[in-house]
């Protein structure tokens, strides 16, 4: 076997070497250092060891017995740790010395659209012909594959979802339950980029998926009456104004310039979301 193609596999060498710090594994001529702080106990020479081997971000070759989550035909969720517009994003698959790239050719056109630092994204590991480790970006077709089929169990309730694909009509999200997702374009509360996390609402089901919306729930949305309610209190020497639902509508008028409907629909707004609380003549800020 030629040393492009061990790269990115688990093998077995023979230990023919070793230093204070690293055994040295020689398979079929070529030799790969690994970590003695790996194992449990100093090899010997002539012992076999296993473990998945690679070219480091120095070019010098490895083996490691702790094996990364993204292997070739193993899909796993990948940390973003740099992103290259001329070449793709760069993931960590567990290697301490080497970060794999997802190319270009895998990610959108738009670069708005591309998965920033500190997204994740599911990835397996692919070889190409001179050895060198890519990360291959998961399209539909798997999500597909591992999904739960949805149902309105969860009607209503929120969903953690990571951004997958994404379509001039929405956006495609996975859940942290494996949950398939759809997100209209009218449902989300601004642009999207792969890899994204998302808090998202089931507001229905269709084709085994979930339908979500990030609009927030019609007793969560804060009116022009209830923010101005709560910059008062805000500024309010103890975060208390002498106004409640039972104050006299010429002295609430007078003071917010509003009449009391409207102030008691934003105080009761405000208290079924539980930032404020009235008591002893007195609305209070939580």
């Amino acid at each position: 076997m030629e040393l492009k193609d061990m790269y990115g596999n688990v093998l077995v060498g023979t230990v023919t070497d070793l230093n204070k710090d690293e055994a040295f594994v020689q398979i079929e001529g070529n030799t790969f250092a690994l970590k003695l702080s790996e194992l449990n106990e100093i090899p010997e020479l002539g012992d076999e060891m296993a473990g998945f081997v690679y070219e480091n971000q120095s070019r010098k070759n490895r083996m490691t017995t702790n094996l990364p989550g993204v292997l070739q035909g193993v899909w796993d969720f990948a940390k973003v740790t740099e992103v290259r517009t001329d070449l793709g994003v760069f993931v960590d698959i567990g290697l301490d010395d080497k970060d794999i790239v997802v190319s270009l050719d895998d990610l959108p056109l738009e670069h708005s659209e591309w998965p920033k630092k500190g997204d994740t994204l599911m990835v397996k590991l692919v070889i190409d012909h001179k050895g060198r480790l890519w990360g291959k970006l998961a399209d539909l077709n798997i999500y597909m594959q591992l999904m739960r089929s949805a149902n309105l169990e969860d009607k209503n309730k929120n969903k953690e979802a990571t951004v997958i694909a994404i379509r001039n009509s929405g956006t495609f999200v996975i859940t942290e339950d494996y949950y398939l997702g759809f997100i209209h374009q009218n449902e989300q509360d601004g642009p999207m980029h792969i890899g994204q996390h998302v808090t998202a609402r089931v507001i229905g089901s269709s084709h085994r998926r979930l339908n979500l919306s990030m609009k927030p729930r019609a007793y969560e949305e804060i009116s022009p009456d209830a923010q101005m309610i709560m910059a008062v209190l805000e500024h309010a020497r103890d975060g208390k104004i002498p106004y409640t639902d039972k104050s006299d509508p010429d002295s609430i008028r007078e003071y917010f310039g509003i009449s009391k409907g409207s102030f008691k629909r934003a105080l009761g707004n405000l208290m079924k979301q539980g930032k404020i609380e009235q008591k002893d003549g007195y609305t209070y800020l939580k």
